[in-house]
């Protein structure tokens, strides 16, 4: 048996990226492609840093929906939208912007929804009446309902498909500048606090415990070398060293924590009905099928309103331009070069048709960049493509065999409060560092910083205690004000941007020259001497994994704003 010390995983033979010359700290770049095994554990740490969120949606929705807590159809729902999260971010990650990120149910959209079912037509009957209702009614009772949000989610994102395959998009760029992109990244930590708050605090000694482990692993013990046995064809078998604590932070966390759960279960520390129990979602696993395959309208089909489509339509606005500000934070984490237009173009527009096939599966929800895996990336320092890739296989798998998924959803939410805390404060310090491309010495500056941040916090919070406060005499103009008003990013996003946009300041002061470089928004001339394949680097990253040769033999292409070969006019 051989020994051999490697303070990181067997690399493979071809050539490392371009973008790793952009100096990031990671173990993996965008197009590395870490050993199988490696990838499966690695995709498993995403799935379950993914897990927690996304499971919390259909807990939260399907009261809304008068479902009652005993109906199976909760875990369909569940299943449901992990299998869509697994399609899309597929999809995303291969043909779209090709960075590796998720793509997943949102709060965003919760928001929208629940205004909706608040309506007069869509509001619960009493529980007695439910109770009375024969188990065919109770099922129309919240697929009437189902089939409502999901018109009003298909229908809403086609502004999302034309915003980003037009080439839209890219006008947009031109306005969303760092002072919006701060708080409207950062507000989406801080307005989740209290999420991860409300999981925390059903047992402190847990979540902390999960917090202190957390950091641990992945700042104080990440270069700590740990043995395993690995075997090679004609060298058998050998001792290699590898960053265990570096590489799966998250996974080993919540193992250990979830044993120690399941520990102080069996012993009875924790008594019957505890949130920190590890059976405490046992009737989830009971109740959940083997096999089942989601399909569009398995709840029926899709009724539209003018209503929810509007409502609906702040969730799309809202996740556009969070995707568009986390796209090149991303970027910059995982050693890719900034994404070009055609990439970011590409990006929206299959994050929206990811929301329209949501909606039409009937998960009740909408897709957009999942903010928890962001934050993973920068913990694990591991931003492979290829470990998305086998994330949405796993996501996908989940989906179908559902048994298997409701076993993670028996993870203790005092766990994943833990992993919360410090998921979220990575996302708000993500929306911060994008300060340092703009002048902090500026008064100008600071004070759109200020009124950005805190003016959506006072009023979101006042509406949020007095949901009737908005009354113009038109029901569905109130719900649409509310839901619009109502969102902290929303508003934060807005307030940035139309200030930096009105305040005269220098480029230099907004910070709008160093920005211009992340974007990758150069103009070129598209003539017959300039190859239609875009820059080096670009070709390796950001393209399509097969049929850019043959594009680049069509000029017409050169001209279609979501294709790897387009190139803008001076």
């Amino acid at each position: 048996m051989d020994t051999e010390r490697q303070c990181a995983p067997e690399q493979p033979t071809e050539s490392k990226p371009e973008g790793k010359a952009r100096g990031a700290d990671i173990n993996y770049g965008i197009d590395d492609n870490p050993p199988w095994y490696l990838c499966i554990m690695m995709a498993l740490q995403h799935y379950l840093t993914m897990i927690g969120a996304i499971v919390s949606i259909p807990f939260i929705l399907t009261p809304a929906l008068c479902m009652r807590d005993e109906d199976p159809a909760r875990g369909t729902i569940i299943s449901t939208m992990i299998f869509v999260t697994g399609l899309i971010t597929y999809l995303q990650a291969t043909w779209g912007c090709r960075l590796p990120l998720v793509q997943g149910g949102t709060i965003s959209f919760l928001v929208p929804t629940l205004a909706i079912l608040n309506l007069p037509q869509w509001k619960c009957p009493p529980d007695d009446a439910i109770n009375a209702m024969t188990d065919t009614d109770r099922t129309e009772l919240w697929q009437v309902r189902m089939r409502e949000l999901s018109g009003a989610i298909a229908v809403a994102a086609v502004t999302q498909l034309v915003l980003g395959f037009s080439g839209l998009v890219g006008k947009l760029l031109r306005i969303i500048t760092p002072l919006t992109i701060v708080p409207t990244v950062a507000l989406v930590g801080i307005t989740l606090f209290q999420h991860a708050s409300e999981t925390a605090s059903k047992q402190w000694g847990i979540a902390v415990g999960t917090t202190a482990m957390l950091t641990l692993f992945s700042q104080v013990m990440g270069e700590v070398p740990f043995p395993g046995i690995a075997y090679r064809k004609g060298h058998g078998l050998r001792v290699v060293w590898f960053p265990l604590f570096k590489l799966f932070p998250v996974l080993l966390t919540i193992a250990i924590m979830w044993t120690v759960c399941g520990v102080l279960t069996a012993t009875g520390v924790f008594p019957e009905g505890h949130p920190a129990r590890t059976d405490v979602r046992l009737r989830v696993l009971q109740d959940a099928e083997w096999f089942r395959v989601p399909y569009p309208g398995q709840f029926g089909l899709p009724t539209v309103s003018l209503a929810g489509v509007l409502g609906m339509l702040a969730g799309v606005l809202a996740c556009t331009v969070e995707s568009i500000s986390y796209y090149p934070t991303i970027a910059q984490m995982c050693a890719a070069p900034p994404p070009p237009l055609h990439a970011i173009n590409r990006g929206i527009g299959i994050e929206g048709l990811g929301t329209m096939l949501a909606g039409l599966w009937g998960s009740g929800n909408g897709t957009n960049t999942f903010g928890e895996n962001v934050g993973a990336i920068g913990v694990t320092k591991v931003g492979s493509r290829r470990v998305i890739q086998w994330a949405a296989l796993i996501m996908v798998l989940q989906g179908v065999l559902n048994k298997f998924g409701a076993a993670f959803i028996m993870i203790p939410d005092p766990v994943v409060g833990g992993i919360f805390c410090v998921m979220f404060g990575m996302i708000t310090a993500f929306g911060l560092a994008a300060l340092q491309y703009v002048d902090l010495r500026s008064s100008r500056n600071l004070y759109i910083l200020g009124v950005s941040f805190f003016f959506p916090l006072v009023l979101c919070l006042w509406l949020q205690e007095h949901p009737g406060a908005i009354q113009t005499g038109n029901q569905t103009v109130d719900s649409t004000l509310s839901v619009l008003l109502g969102m902290t990013i929303l508003v934060g996003g807005v307030l940035g941007c139309v200030l930096d946009n009105l305040i005269p300041g220098t480029p230099e002061e907004r910070g709008l020259v160093a920005w211009s470089k992340e974007m990758a928004l150069e103009t070129v001339q598209a003539n017959d001497d300039l190859p239609a394949g875009g820059l080096a680097w670009e070709k390796s990253t950001f393209d399509f994994p097969y049929g850019v040769q043959l594009m680049r033999r069509w000029k017409w292409t050169r001209y279609v704003p979501f294709l790897p070969t387009y190139r803008m006019k001076l």
